[in-house]
């Protein structure tokens, strides 16, 4: 696709980086408009959340691309750091305690919190993945179907370049950004604190197993080769969690108030 935004001399605007930081500002936006409103959460707390979050991605997002080749990161734990791999789910689960540890800190309420939180990882996330759409990472497998995209810059990290690929990063997006439309509509009728959050994490999960199917950047890691995938793991580890604490909170919220 484009994988360069714009050029002035010397200086490269990058369409990856361009979308990432788009999304953070306008999950950033939306934080600190539900935070204040909702908790009166101020600028800074929601600023110091958002580099405590920003830093706990990073490093969870390389932590995990240990596991697409353990014995060779761990044998070259420099080449981690220098690499451009990058593990979304590795970003999540390490956000998820920060995210706790936090609000517990300026004392706002947890669930309620990270149900503003879920819409907040659809923006940042759905921007992401056109990124990597436009800069050619998280590629299909090859296609004769009609949604098939074809690469074809030297630079895009698609392949093979020249042929129609699943545009596996549109079909994501699409389902992060349908995701959180629904959360939106969902919102005001909520059974409980926290169900946005465990629902964004259930329906995320089982997407993303699903896709994962029409992936084609092998190199990612398999548990099982050819069968099961790190992510695909990992999904099938967070629904079967959410699921635990989502049935957990439906019951308490179904108990009459003396007895919660």
């Amino acid at each position: 696709m484009h994988p360069i935004l714009f050029e002035v001399g010397s200086f490269t605007v990058y369409t990856y980086g361009f979308c990432i930081a788009v999304g953070a500002l306008l999950g950033f936006g939306y934080m600190h408009w539900q935070g204040k409103k909702q908790f009166g959460i101020t600028f800074d707390q929601s600023n110091n959340l958002f580099i405590l979050l920003v830093l706990a991605g990073v490093i969870g997002g390389k932590l995990f691309v240990i596991f697409e080749d353990p014995d060779y990161y761990l044998s070259n734990p420099g080449k981690l750091w220098s690499s451009n791999g990058f593990v979304f789910y590795g970003s999540l689960l390490l956000t998820i305690p920060v995210m706790l540890w936090y609000f517990r800190k300026i004392k706002v309420p947890v669930l309620r919190m990270l149900d503003v939180m879920a819409i907040v990882t659809c923006i940042v996330h759905g921007f992401g993945r056109m990124g990597c759409f436009m800069a050619g990472c998280c590629y299909g497998l090859p296609t004769d179907g009609f949604l098939g995209v074809i690469f074809t810059s030297p630079i895009c990290q698609a392949d093979p370049l020249n042929t129609p690929l699943h545009p596996t990063q549109l079909y994501e997006a699409t389902l992060i950004f349908g995701l959180m439309t629904s959360l939106l509509l969902l919102k005001e009728r909520k059974k409980f604190d926290g169900q946005l959050f465990l629902i964004y994490l259930m329906a995320y999960a089982i997407g993303r197993s699903i896709l994962e199917i029409f992936r084609g950047d092998l190199q990612r890691g398999f548990l099982i080769d050819g069968i099961l995938s790190n992510s695909q793991f990992i999904s099938i580890v967070v629904i079967a969690g959410a699921a635990y604490f989502y049935g957990r909170l439906m019951r308490k919220s179904n108990l009459p108030k003396q007895n919660r």
